[in-house]
């Protein structure tokens, strides 16, 4: 990994969607490659804005004035045509890319936790993502992480079955607190 630090900071609107964009089709370009259509290999920047936009939180990770990684976390959507995301508690991240030259350095793991920090701090009991079926890494990397399947679900945008996981958020310490 080159030397310059690495900040993780949240997003600012004064932050270039066009690098946003483009890191987003970089990091998901292996993806793409593996024939899975996911929205982050091909959206403009007007669907990076919305999706940005959409969410409660946006952090960046910045390195030498550039854009290297991205995190959108979302607060309950109750018009999910997935359960799991319509519940009230759960919270779920997506837009989330390092670049690759990048990748396997803790930055990644770094945006997780703060995103799992601010859904905690916002109410939620569990932080949720989704990511194609076929994409056997991505759901093994974020099993280790302790994440468990939850369900499938179809989106119109791609041309795979998700899985959605989720990770518990209040543990047996907090639980007893509450009993």
């Amino acid at each position: 990994m080159n030397e310059e630090e690495i900040i993780i900071r949240p997003y600012h609107p004064d932050d270039s969607i066009g690098q946003i964009t483009t890191l987003l089709h970089e990091a998901y370009g292996q993806l793409a490659r593996m024939g899975l259509r996911y929205l982050a290999t091909h959206q403009d920047q007007a669907t990076t804005l919305d999706r940005i936009a959409s969410g409660v939180r946006t952090f960046v990770a910045e390195q030498g004035g550039a854009i290297v990684g991205t995190l959108t976390l979302y607060g309950p959507y109750p018009e999910s045509s997935t359960p799991w995301y319509r519940q009230p508690t759960v919270f779920h991240f997506g837009q989330f890319a390092v670049q690759p030259r990048l990748q396997r350095n803790g930055i990644g793991l770094r945006m997780i936790e703060l995103a799992e920090a601010e859904a905690r701090a916002l109410g939620a009991t569990e932080l949720a993502l989704d990511t194609a079926q076929p994409a056997e890494h991505l759901c093994q990397w974020y099993q280790r992480l302790g994440f468990r399947f939850i369900e499938y679900a179809q989106w119109d945008v791609t041309n795979y079955r998700s899985v959605i996981l989720s990770k518990r958020l209040v543990g047996e310490m907090d639980q007893a607190s509450q009993d």
